[in-house]
């Protein structure tokens, strides 16, 4: 089994120049990243194979990566659910977690290159984004998952799309509070939204079937900081024989014998927010026996079974794995974004903020 230790200080540049080159060779050449070669594209997994294209040193890749999405906002601040071939193919729905995720994008590229002017460039598209997803707002202050094109909100919220949301917040937060922006509301917002995540269960899975065999369900609220700290920890380890599978990875659900690596990086950051250093190292270094001679990484291998499935060598997974990397071994100046950074709003819009809530 390859084995490959990624840890603070340590960053195998050379060992992950294939994995960046791999996103950036998918790259359409109106900046989308499609998951694969004519494959589709969402806005979700386009901003996280741009922030792999960031850590990589391909700045001007993930810059139109980014600009892509400027280009492409609907009038009402939204992105459609899926594109191809700079189409869109599927159109029935924009999903709020998709959507916010622009802030994370943008703040993260920020962090590495301390560009204003990009930061400036994109805050309408930023801002018009965020007040599109928090028009979906539910009265315990969950986000709905999606606005459909034809019925309207659809009033149902995620675990870990509104996890998601909650990231994103404080990255557009963080954002806003380095152009000078006043967005109090947001930070209210965000302060609801953790409580309706850590406190109200009943907000979520009210129309469907629980989500809670979803790894990402489990481990998103401590990945995106709405848990923090010893509970944090508590929180991961509660269930962690469910999900982790050992020398192999983090299963995508609790009833399947199906590791993925994209899930099993994102556990490595909520590791690391939790403050659990050594198992983020280890499980990471599972994960290198899913790699091609191109520098890409499978999707999953079905362990029962001894296949990889499926055959495809996802651009969004190929992100996770530079993000966890990054957050391991502190490579960029936004390696700590998935570890544990905390919004940094203006005591001017705190103070705001804290009025709306008094």
């Amino acid at each position: 089994m390859t084995q490959v230790y990624v840890s603070m200080g340590f960053f195998p540049a050379d060992y992950f120049a294939g994995t960046v080159n791999y996103i950036a060779d998918t790259q359409a050449a109106d900046g989308s990243i499609p998951w694969f070669e004519d494959g589709p594209m969402d806005p979700w997994d386009h901003i996280e194979s741009a922030m792999g294209l960031t850590i990589g040193g391909r700045l001007d890749e993930a810059r139109q990566a980014y600009y892509w999405m400027k280009e492409n906002q609907l009038p009402n601040g939204s992105w459609l659910a899926a594109y191809k071939n700079g189409l869109v193919e599927d159109g029935t729905r924009a999903e709020s977690n998709f959507v916010a995720y622009i802030a994370t994008g943008v703040w993260h590229y920020y962090l590495v290159t301390r560009e204003l002017a990009f930061l400036e460039t994109m805050w309408p598209t930023v801002r018009n984004a965020m007040e599109f997803v928090l028009r979906l707002r539910g009265p315990e202050g969950q986000i709905y998952w999606c606005e459909d094109t034809e019925l309207g909100i659809r009033e149902d919220s995620l675990v870990t799309g509104c996890s998601s949301i909650y990231k994103s917040l404080e990255c557009a937060i963080n954002i806003a509070t380095t152009l000078e922006q006043e967005v109090p509301e947001w930070a209210l917002a965000r302060a609801r939204l953790g409580n309706a995540i850590a406190n109200h269960p009943e907000c979520f899975d009210r129309t469907w079937d629980s989500k809670s065999r979803f790894a990402m369900d489990w481990f998103y609220p401590v990945l995106t900081n709405v848990i923090t700290d010893a509970a944090a920890k508590h929180h991961l380890a509660h269930r962690w024989d469910e999900f982790v599978v050992s020398d192999l990875g983090c299963v995508c659900v609790n009833d399947e014998p199906w590791v993925t690596v994209a899930e099993s990086c994102e556990l490595v950051m909520a590791l690391l927010s939790a403050g659990a250093y050594q198992p983020a190292v280890q499980l990471f270094s599972w994960l290198h026996q899913f790699r091609d001679e191109d520098g890409s990484y499978w999707t999953g291998y079905v362990h029962r079974d001894d296949a990889l499935w499926p055959l495809e060598k996802p651009t969004w997974t190929a992100g996770a794995v530079l993000l966890a990397a990054d957050a391991l071994s502190n490579q960029t100046g936004a390696a700590h974004l998935f570890r544990n950074e905390h919004a940094v709003t203006s005591s001017r819009n705190a103070t705001r903020a804290n009025n709306l809530l008094d």
